[in-house]
C-alpha cells in the first residue's frame, strides 16, 4: 500500500492546526505557553504550604491569614514590574532577562521551603518571593502576547488568547487532585523540592523568546517617553470619575473579611480531612470554576453590571450561610457526611463565586482606554488584589478578637455570619458601577487568566 506523502503532511499540518489554533507552532510560542503552564502547575504545592505552615511551623488561623495577605504583595505592584521592564533593558534585551531571573527567584523560594526555612519569618518571606516571582513572569509574558496580538489579525490574537488560556487551565487542573495525592505518600518538604523543578522551566525557555535588543541610543529615548506618556496618561485616566468610581467599589467589594484560614484548621483538626480529600476539594473547585466561567459566558456577560453585581452578592451571601450546617455538624444531624457535604457546598460556592468574580475582570477590561490598555488592566487589578489583602488582615483581626485558635472554634459560627453579612455592604454603592446595558468583550484573555490563577492562593491556599 503507497503512502501519499503530501495527503500525509497535510493532515499533520491540520491536526498541528487544531491543536495550536491555528497558530504556528514555532518554539517561541511554546516557550510562552510554557510559562503560562508552570503559573497553572505551580499550584502543586499550595496544600502543601498550608500544612507546612499549620503542623511544622505551628501556626494559629489568625497567623496564616495575616501571612497569606502579605505575600499577596507583589500582585499589588505588578504595573511597576512592567514598567522596569519596559525601562531598563538587561544586557539590552526587555523581556527574556527577566523570565530567566523570574524562574531562578521562584526556584530559589522552593527551595529555601525545602531547606532552611523553619520559622514564620522565613516563611513570609519564602513564599514572598515565590509570589514575586510568579507576578514578574506574569507580566513579562501577558506583554509578550500583546506585543504579537498588534502585529496579528484579530481571529488570530483571539486563538492565541484561547491558547495561553487553556495552557494555565491545563497546568491548574492537573495540580488539582496530585496536590493533596502527593501530601498523602510524600512530606511537605518534598513537595517543594518538586514543585522547585517548575519555576525552572520558564528560565530554560526564556532563551526560546525571539527578541531583538534594544539600542543603546534611539530605542531608549523612545522607550523613556513612551513610558512618560503611558504614566501621564495612567494619571489622566484614574482621575476620571468614570473610572474611579467602579474601582472604589471593587475595592470594597473585595475587600470584605474572609474566614479562609479559620475553615482550613477547623477541616483537618475538627473534622480530620485528609490532604488526598482535600485535593479532591481542589478538583471539584478548580472544574466548577471553570463551569463559573463559561455560565457566565453563555448566559450573563450581556446582564448589565448593576444587575449581575446586585444578585450574584446576595445568592452569594444567602448560599454561604449554609456553612453554618457544617460548623454545627448540623448536616451530621441531617444525615449527611462532612465529606458529601464539603464537596456539594464547594462546588456550589465555587461556581457563584466565579460568576461573581467574573464581572469585575470584564468591567476592569471595559474601563481601560486605548492605549494604555495593558498598564491600566494591570493597575485596576492591583488595586483588587490589595482588597483581597485586606480582606485577609481584617479576618485575622476579626478572628483573634473572637478567640478562634488552631484548637477553639466555639465562635466559629459566628465567623461565619460575620464574613457573609459583611459581603453585603458594597451594595448600597451599585450605583458607582456603570449603568448602561452594553457590555463589550474584554480582549485582555491572558491577563484575566493570570487574575484568576493569581487569586487561587488567596481563595484555595486555606481549602
Amino acid at each position: 500500500m503507497l503512502i501519499d506523502s503530501s495527503g500525509l503532511s497535510k493532515v499533520k499540518d491540520s491536526v498541528t492546526e487544531k491543536i495550536f489554533f491555528g497558530n504556528e507552532p514555532t518554539a517561541e510560542l511554546i516557550a510562552i505557553l510554557t510559562v503560562y503552564f508552570v503559573q497553572g502547575i505551580l499550584g502543586l504545592a499550595r496544600l502543601a504550604v498550608s500544612f507546612f505552615l499549620k503542623d511544622e511551623l505551628l501556626l494559629s488561623p489568625v497567623q496564616v491569614s495575616a501571612l497569606l495577605g502579605i505575600v499577596a504583595l507583589p500582585w499589588m505592584i505588578k504595573p511597576v514590574f512592567g514598567f522596569i521592564s519596559d525601562g531598563l533593558p538587561i544586557f539590552g534585551y526587555r523581556r527574556r532577562p527577566y523570565l530567566i531571573l523570574s524562574g531562578i527567584l521562584g526556584a530559589v523560594s522552593w527551595v529555601s521551603l525545602a531547606t532552611i526555612v523553619h520559622d514564620k519569618w522565613a516563611a513570609t518571606i519564602a513564599i514572598a518571593l515565590g509570589s514575586l516571582s510568579v507576578a514578574v513572569s506574569d507580566v513579562i509574558v501577558d506583554s509578550l502576547v500583546v506585543e504579537r496580538a498588534r502585529v496579528e489579525s484579530q481571529a488570530e490574537a483571539g486563538s492565541l488568547q484561547s491558547l495561553c488560556w487553556g495552557a494555565s487551565a491545563l497546568g491548574g487542573l492537573i495540580t488539582a487532585y496530585f496536590s493533596g495525592l502527593l501530601l498523602q505518600h510524600f512530606t511537605t518538604r518534598t513537595v517543594f523540592w518538586i514543585t522547585a523543578t517548575f519555576p525552572l522551566l520558564v528560565s530554560f525557555v526564556a532563551w526560546l523568546i525571539a527578541e531583538s535588543p534594544v539600542s543603546k541610543d534611539t530605542d531608549e529615548q523612545t522607550n523613556n517617553l513612551s513610558i512618560k506618556h503611558q504614566i501621564a496618561q495612567l494619571r489622566q485616566a484614574i482621575s476620571q470619575k468614570a473610572i474611579w468610581l467602579p474601582t472604589a467599589f471593587v475595592f470594597i467589594w473585595q475587600a470584605t473579611p474572609t474566614a479562609d484560614a479559620a475553615f482550613f484548621f477547623f477541616s483537618t483538626n475538627e473534622l480530620h480531612f485528609e490532604p488526598e480529600f482535600l485535593g479532591r476539594v481542589r478538583l471539584v473547585t478548580s472544574i466548577a470554576s471553570l463551569i463559573g466561567v463559561w455560565i457566565f459566558q453563555r448566559f450573563l456577560k450581556s446582564v448589565p453590571f448593576r444587575v449581575i453585581f446586585g444578585w450574584s452578592t446576595v445568592i452569594s451571601a444567602a448560599l454561604g450561610m449554609t456553612m453554618l450546617l457544617l460548623v454545627t455538624h448540623t448536616n451530621r444531624a441531617l444525615g449527611i457526611d462532612d465529606h458529601w457535604f464539603s464537596l456539594g457546598d464547594s462546588l456550589v460556592l465555587t461556581v457563584m463565586g466565579q460568576i461573581a468574580y467574573m464581572p469585575v475582570l470584564v468591567l476592569a477590561a471595559r474601563l481601560c482606554p486605548p492605549g494604555i490598555e495593558a498598564s491600566l488592566f494591570a493597575l485596576l487589578m492591583s488595586v483588587s488584589n490589595l482588597a483581597g489583602m485586606v480582606s485577609y488582615e481584617f479576618g485575622a483581626i476579626i478572628m483573634h478578637w473572637l478567640g478562634i485558635s488552631e484548637t477553639n472554634f466555639n465562635l466559629l459560627w459566628l465567623l461565619v455570619l460575620i464574613t457573609n453579612l459583611s459581603t453585603l455592604l458594597p451594595l448600597p454603592f451599585l450605583n458607582w458601577l456603570p449603568g448602561d446595558d452594553s457590555q463589550t468583550e474584554p480582549k485582555l484573555i491572558p491577563s484575566l487568566v493570570s487574575e484568576l490563577l493569581a487569586r487561587e492562593p488567596e481563595s484555595e491556599a486555606v481549602e
